[in-house]
């Protein structure tokens, strides 16, 4: 049994401190094989940069996804076309820097990990992403012989994701949903053996809207005019998923909810 570890959109420093100071702690606590969390909000909310990517990688983050943020700080540009365990939406233009999914090798196997953005209010407007996805997946079993393969889908609305949960049944390890940051209750294991969870949640600060001091995103509300979300501060909740999967067929065993609270 291969047991995967995923962490949604991690929010600024809190959240980036959070994830490297308990990575270990967790990972030997819940024997966790691999880990891939959503880095897309890492740098003060927006973005990521080079060299908090290479923090999370160290403290033991295996692949780190994005989404629509992924080109916020646009020094990433250069760094994922050097360092292919940064990954950005697959269903973008040919041609854009990075790549969209990585196999890695694992002493349980090879694991693949592949990046998905929506469409429904998503900016920008991509590529299908269920025909992205399924012919990534047909390419990775072909090419790469992965058995294992997980699929970050960024995206918006929650019948979107449970869509391509759907339309990936039997064919991929897991499909867990980014974006919203706030973690949702489906959790299951899917007929044809895909574990879904619509959305992992956020690894951020607790008291904040979605991961921004709560002050302002209640005034942008009240008068409709624009103001800064800074990322608040505060005790961090780390939330995620931990999936069972058999590593000989990749079929999901079992998922469950992850969630822990860390002190300021």
């Amino acid at each position: 049994m291969l047991r995967i570890l995923f962490l949604g959109d991690i929010v600024g420093e809190p959240g980036r401190k959070a994830v490297i100071s308990r990575l270990a702690a967790i990972r030997e606590a819940e024997g966790i094989d691999f880990v891939v969390a959503n880095g897309e909000n890492a740098a003060g909310g927006r973005g990521i940069t080079p060299k908090i990517a290479i923090d999370l990688l160290r403290a033991g983050v295996a692949v780190i996804t994005t989404g629509d943020h992924a080109w916020d700080q646009y020094e990433i540009m250069e760094f994922m076309e050097m360092e292919p365990r940064v990954l950005r939406p697959l269903n973008y233009p040919v041609g854009t820097p990075g790549g969209g999914s990585i196999v890695l090798e694992t002493a349980k196997g090879k694991v693949g990990v592949i990046n998905a953005q929506g469409r429904s209010f998503m900016q920008p407007p991509l590529e299908n992403p269920f025909l992205a996805v399924r012919d990534e997946v047909a390419r990775l079993r072909a090419e790469e012989g992965a058995a294992v393969l997980l699929v970050d889908f960024h995206a918006e609305t929650t019948s979107e994701k449970v869509a391509l949960g759907w339309a990936l049944d039997g064919t991929v390890s897991a499909v867990i949903g980014t974006h919203t940051h706030v973690q949702t209750a489906d959790e299951r294991v899917l007929p044809g053996g895909t574990a879904f969870l619509c959305d992992a949640g956020m690894c951020g600060p607790l008291d904040s809207v979605l991961g921004r001091e709560t002050g302002p995103v209640v005034e942008r509300f009240l008068t409709s005019t624009p103001r800064r979300f800074p990322v608040a501060r505060g005790p961090v909740g780390l939330r995620g998923a931990v999936v069972e999967v058999d590593e000989t067929d990749g079929k999901a065993l079992a998922i469950r909810r992850f969630a822990e609270e860390v002190a300021a």
